[in-house]
């Protein structure tokens, strides 16, 4: 099984393109942290780097509300690339195709940055009156405990 799991900041703004095909594409670089710091006297801990791809509705959201520096946690099959830098040398690129990106940066940090604001949810339909009236207390119902079997 090839599945990684992230957590890490993005380094820049994310790029979203779209394919000949029509499908939606968009491509960030985030930092992970290692827990050992090599550099200590510096306080700079080491990181990775790994680029994601996000397809269709998953880019989307990705590109609207991710800028530069949010945390974000990803999971998804990870693939190595190789490549031939401009100086000459031989490269090594992660990159993981997200299956899974949550956006991890509270709201309250984010400041106007893109404007964060999650869509608003599906409005649930009424409940048939065979059910009764919805409980009080935030959809919570009181219960004593000697009502509970364990």
């Amino acid at each position: 099984m090839n599945k990684v799991i992230l957590i890490g900041n993005l380094t820049r703004d994310p790029e979203l393109r779209t394919t000949p095909s029509g499908d939606s594409v968009c491509s960030f670089t985030i930092a992970v942290n290692r827990r050992r710091r090599s550099n200590a006297e510096a306080g700079q801990p080491e990181a990775d780097f790994f680029r994601v791809s996000a397809w269709r509705q998953l880019g989307e959201n990705c590109a609207k509300y991710l800028a530069k520096g949010r945390k974000v946690f990803v999971s998804g099959p990870v693939t190595c690339r190789t490549y031939v830098g401009n100086d000459g040398q031989t490269r090594a690129s992660l990159e993981v195709q997200a299956d899974d990106v949550e956006f991890l940066t509270p709201r309250s940090e984010q400041g106007d940055v893109g404007a964060y604001s999650a869509p608003a949810p599906a409005a649930r339909p009424a409940a048939p009156a065979s059910y009764g009236s919805a409980p009080q207390g935030g959809g919570f119902v009181q219960v004593d405990e000697e009502e509970l079997p364990f």
